[in-house]
């Protein structure tokens, strides 16, 4: 499902990035864990094609990403890929369900489909009964689950994460974490997960250890 070839990635004189060779399968959950300054977010960034390789290759869902052009780029985003962020970044103007639908406007899907699928998720995330308030009106955990119907309304093959539980209180934190797991048994998505919770850590499938731009972890080549 994704596959990473040497991947090297520099920010002027500082190499973050130092040769990744990584492997993951379709319908697993891992976690990249390490300290900060690691490489991780960076690594995630250009998995999910928000920021180019200095060399090497991405191959995500059979596709080398890094010989597309930004329009297939963004097209290949909205079509494949997905993301949950720390903070649940919801239009704050929209409904919980029109946050959720946003994604699938912008594929050009009917709105007729496109409510239908994120009623679909609200029932499965247990917020159909918030469906229609707005991000102030609902708490911390609410949002967050927001924030993932929302990166799954276009069915992406491939879920990323950038520490989606970091903001959350413990209760949260484990709904959240279990979540990830319903999700996949239910809808067979791959989950790329940064994160410094340790729980979350040990709960995924495979841990990969990151430090300096390096992974103790090598996978194969595309």
């Amino acid at each position: 499902m994704i596959q990473t070839t040497q991947i090297t990635k520099s920010f002027g004189s500082l190499q973050v990035l130092k040769g990744i060779d990584l492997s993951i399968s379709k319908g697993e959950v891992v976690s990249i864990v390490g300290p900060s300054g690691a490489g991780k977010t960076t690594l995630l960034q250009i998995i999910g094609t928000l920021d180019r390789p200095d060399t090497g290759t991405v191959c995500v869902d059979g596709i080398d990403t890094t010989t597309l052009s930004q329009k297939q780029l963004s097209d290949f985003r909205n079509k494949h890929l997905a993301f949950v962020f720390q903070f649940h970044q919801l239009l704050p103007e929209f409904t919980a369900i029109e946050n959720i639908m946003i994604p699938a406007y912008i594929a050009g899907r009917p709105n007729r489909e496109a409510k239908a699928r994120a009623e679909e998720l609200l029932q499965f995330m247990g917020l159909s009964d918030r469906a229609q308030h707005k991000p102030a009106e609902l708490s911390g955990g609410e949002k967050q689950r927001v924030a993932v119907a929302r990166a799954l309304v276009n069915n992406p093959a491939v879920i990323l994460a950038d520490e989606p539980s970091g903001s959350l209180d413990s209760k949260n934190k484990q709904e959240l974490h279990q979540l990830f797991f319903d999700l996949r048994d239910k809808f067979g998505q791959t989950f790329v997960i940064v994160t410094h919770d340790e729980q979350l850590a040990t709960l995924t499938d495979r841990t990969i250890h990151m430090r300096d731009g390096l992974l103790e972890e090598r996978g194969e080549s595309c």
